[in-house]
């Protein structure tokens, strides 16, 4: 294991081999960390966090800090992260409270850049983006392949939908559903993420199908559950997995889509 003289490592922290460890970073106990993990320079590493392989952390990242919810009592809660993820300059990830799953956690393959946030109980899934100073509350729900514009704040309890598109300095209060581009401060919808889904090879096929349902929610003035009956009807057919996706992220809304 490669560690510089002046970090300061927990006995009671388990970590592979190959991870590096810059200059001041400070590891707290119940911190594990599996091979290929780096850590660049004043990383703090609070526990217990369990981080999976090949994840990157550069200076001044606090990650599985306690959470400043004044419910929070000093519980051992948790933080798990996944492989691959990158977190830049100042990002600020917290465990989670006993009041929800006493779990925070965050999948792969994520970017989190300069001084985003992830506040206590959030899941993140895969393959998302967290433009600079992007904020999300506790017990907020990001799905996969979703770009979070910088200056975005997302209230608590949110959910965002897999591949949809948040513009920067966005205020969302409402959940986002699948595939849909949302912009301004107060959000609003300003169409589908046509680019992202053809950034990740969704047939175009699936894209006309998730059109027509689009319409059916935004366009045609139906009620939010005529519109999900029809979506399903429009699906009868096809069978198709992506309008499936579409379909669900309407269907567990629990604070409402916005519209």
């Amino acid at each position: 294991m490669k560690v510089h003289s002046t970090a300061i490592i927990h006995d009671k922290s388990k970590i592979d081999d190959s991870v590096e460890i810059g200059p001041f970073c400070i590891i707290d106990e119940d911190v594990e960390i599996k091979k290929g993990t780096k850590l660049l320079s004043h990383v703090v590493l609070r526990g217990p966090t369990t981080i999976g392989e090949d994840n990157v952390f550069y200076q001044f990242s606090t990650i599985g800090e306690d959470t400043p919810d004044k419910k929070f009592k000093g519980e051992k809660t948790k933080l798990e992260i996944g492989d691959r993820n990158i977190f830049r300059e100042g990002v600020t990830v917290h465990r989670g409270t006993v009041q929800d799953k006493s779990l925070t956690s965050i999948g792969s393959d994520n970017l989190l850049m300069a001084y985003s946030h992830v506040a206590h109980d959030c899941e993140v899934g895969n393959g998302n983006v967290f433009a600079n100073n992007a904020g999300i509350a506790g017990h907020v729900r990001v799905g996969n392949n979703i770009t979070i514009g910088a200056l975005t704040t997302v209230h608590q309890f949110c959910n965002l939908g897999d591949y949809s598109f948040i513009g920067m300095n966005t205020s969302i209060n409402m959940d986002i559903p699948a595939f849909v581009k949302v912009a301004a401060d107060p959000a609003r919808i300003i169409g589908l993420n046509s680019v992202g889904m053809a950034r990740n090879d969704i047939s175009a096929d699936s894209i006309s199908l998730i059109k027509k349902a689009y319409k059916l929610v935004y366009r045609k003035g139906l009620k939010i559950d005529d519109a999900i009956k029809k979506s399903k009807e429009l699906n009868k057919d096809h069978n198709d997995s992506f309008l499936d996706i579409f379909i669900n992220s309407l269907e567990m809304s629990e604070r409402g889509i916005l519209r």
